[in-house]
């Protein structure tokens, strides 16, 4: 009887006889690990530092004390881990939900979620984090939301909603939703290339603020689009229009045209006095005394 076995023959409460342990040990489910597999066949294995519970009239398993579930590269860690497993045709079990809570840390080579709840559809390959202090952490990139963070592994993209953030370097990007999508780089790990921001998007440089109701901001060119009621600041100067490009390596922000004939056009306010960046303009330098004149009332021998 393996380690896993027995715990969760302790944690059940059950007094075995020979027989029920032959039919505990003859299901796919228990044999391989708590529930087995997937429903896309992937192995799922779960442990726990206190116990595992077995609640076969809810169909789960209850893991305790540090529990931890994996499947392929991803992992789920929180205080406690629930595996909703079901039937199938072929008489076996398969895990299709599981629901983490307290502490939760969702991680693969690439990425890290934190939340307080999370819940990861097995047939969808989708992670729903909630709670408090939301990150999504990757070697180049922290994206944190209010309301909630999503992984959808399949897609490779990750969702955050309410008053999103994402933060690379010097550069930031709010707004209402940002969607970020992944791809496989040069060594076949997944980076993030694109944002797309929905609702009251905010765009943060060292010398520019821009606002717009939409944004993409493609993360290879570092060059940032916003479209709808835009507006740039630098300083006390401020650019008005439909479209606007931030190019976060210049620092260069363009605001552009429509090119339709609805008579729409870009519109700047510039305030004198008022250098690019919110400097100042130069001020001659002080006169520097001389030597005292004849005549000019200095003392002399």
């Amino acid at each position: 009887m393996n380690t896993w076995f027995r715990k969760l023959v302790l944690a059940s409460g059950v007094l075995a006889s020979a027989a029920f342990l032959g039919t505990l040990a003859a299901t796919p489910a228990l044999a391989q690990g708590v529930g087995g597999t997937g429903g896309d066949g992937l192995p799922i294995a779960v442990d726990a530092d206190q116990a595992i519970e077995w609640h076969q009239e809810q169909k789960a398993y209850v893991a305790r004390g540090n529990a931890v579930a994996k499947r392929g590269d991803v992992t789920i860690e929180g205080d406690t881990l629930v595996a909703y497993y079901r039937d199938i045709p072929s008489g076996g079990t398969e895990i299709f939900r599981l629901a983490a809570d307290g502490k939760v840390h969702i991680f693969s080579p690439e990425q890290n979620v934190y939340g307080d709840r999370a819940v990861y559809d097995v047939d969808k390959q989708v992670a729903v984090v909630t709670g408090s202090d939301l990150r999504l952490v990757t070697p180049t990139d922290v994206v944190t939301a209010r309301d909630s963070l999503e992984y959808w592994e399949a897609q490779k993209l990750a969702v955050a909603r309410g008053d999103a953030v994402a933060v690379r370097e010097a550069s930031r990007v709010r707004a209402d939703v940002l969607v970020g999508l992944f791809a496989e780089g040069p060594d076949g790990a997944l980076e993030m290339t694109r944002i797309d921001a929905q609702g009251n998007v905010v765009i943060t440089t060292p010398t520019d603020v821009a606002r717009g109701r939409e944004g993409v901001y493609n993360l290879k060119t570092n060059i940032a689009t916003l479209t709808g009621d835009v507006r740039l600041t630098r300083g006390d100067n401020h650019l008005n229009g439909q479209t606007a490009e931030v190019n976060m390596n210049t620092g260069v922000s363009r605001l552009l045209g429509t090119g339709n004939r609805t008579g729409e056009r870009v519109r700047g306010l510039f305030v004198p006095g008022q250098q690019p960046g919110g400097a100042q303009p130069a001020q001659p330098a002080p006169a520097q005394p001389g030597p005292a004149q004849p005549g000019s009332g200095g003392t002399g021998n």
